[in-house]
């Protein structure tokens, strides 16, 4: 999902290279960046003046039952991470998550302390911290509920609801318990391309404008897809999707942007305009 919006808004001005184990793109290559000596040789033989480290396990419940893999994918790779941008002097960007937090704040600022409570997030803390307190140079931002791709790279809520609605579905159950901020990868990506070039490091939090809800956001798909009188919402807890999603989430993963704020570097849009901005470049024959 990050991947293809930061290749849309960098590779016109910068030189890339792009890796995944998942080699679905031309401008892709192999990597799998938990091989220490591999990912070492791809990134030096490259050359680069910037190392971004954006993939990462992301299904919660994956994560809970592999343990082991989640740790080797998203903490000690960002450590090998940290080693190779070490030595060859340049700054590493990590990708953080909102998901670190316990939920028992309503909103949280850049400089609020997190707590983690399922092996997903400690794995992404984990990785926070060593770059924090190894890497010389780094960019740490943090994301909310992740929207981007399309419908071939889109795992998350947005593309969930929308594979509901396109397969017919009149009653779409949402909970009312979650609170968050959505974060439109391609806004993310060009965040990020600000701070970059004012070299302004450190951690920042980086999420859309307005905080909003799970239920918010699918009552507004529908309102731009204009089936609020076709698909009726059904309001449900948490507790009813236990089963499939039993690994533990915060009630409240609301980010706000202050440290951008403060250094006038914020330039992610509203939620609701980039969720329209979003369906209208990537889903417009989807339904």
């Amino acid at each position: 999902m990050l991947g293809e919006a930061f290749y849309k808004q960098f590779n016109g001005s910068y030189e890339l290279k792009c890796t995944d184990i998942d080699v679905n793109e031309l401008w892709l290559s192999y990597l799998d960046f938990r091989d220490m000596e591999k990912y070492r040789k791809d990134v030096i033989s490259f050359k680069p003046n910037y190392l971004f480290h954006l993939g990462a396990f992301t299904d919660l419940e994956y994560c809970e039952e592999n343990a082991e893999e989640t740790y080797l994918t998203n903490t000690i790779s960002v450590e090998n991470a940290v080693y190779i941008a070490n030595e060859l002097d340049i700054p590493i960007l990590y990708i953080s998550t909102a998901g670190i937090f316990d939920g028992k704040k309503e909103e949280y600022d850049d400089w609020d302390i997190p707590n983690p409570l399922g092996i997903y997030a400690r794995s992404k803390y984990a990785g926070e911290l060593f770059v924090k307190e190894n890497a010389k140079r780094y960019l740490i931002c943090r994301a909310g509920w992740m929207m981007g791709g399309g419908p071939g790279k889109d795992k998350k809520f947005v593309q969930k609801l929308l594979k509901q609605i396109k397969d017919g579905k009149k009653t779409l159950s949402i909970v009312n318990d979650k609170l968050g901020t959505p974060t439109y990868t391609q806004d993310f990506a060009v965040n990020v391309k600000l701070l970059l070039e004012h070299e302004y490091w450190g951690l920042y939090n980086m999420v859309c404008g307005e905080t909003t809800s799970r239920l918010e956001v699918a009552q507004e798909i529908l309102r731009l897809l204009a089936l609020e009188n076709q698909i009726t919402i059904k309001e449900v807890s948490s507790d009813f999707f236990k089963k499939e999603y039993y690994a533990e989430r915060p009630s409240s993963e609301r980010l706000n942007n202050r440290k951008l704020e403060l250094r006038k570097m914020n330039i992610m849009r509203s939620w609701k305009i980039a969720l329209k901005e979003y369906l209208d470049n990537y889903y417009q024959d989807y339904l």
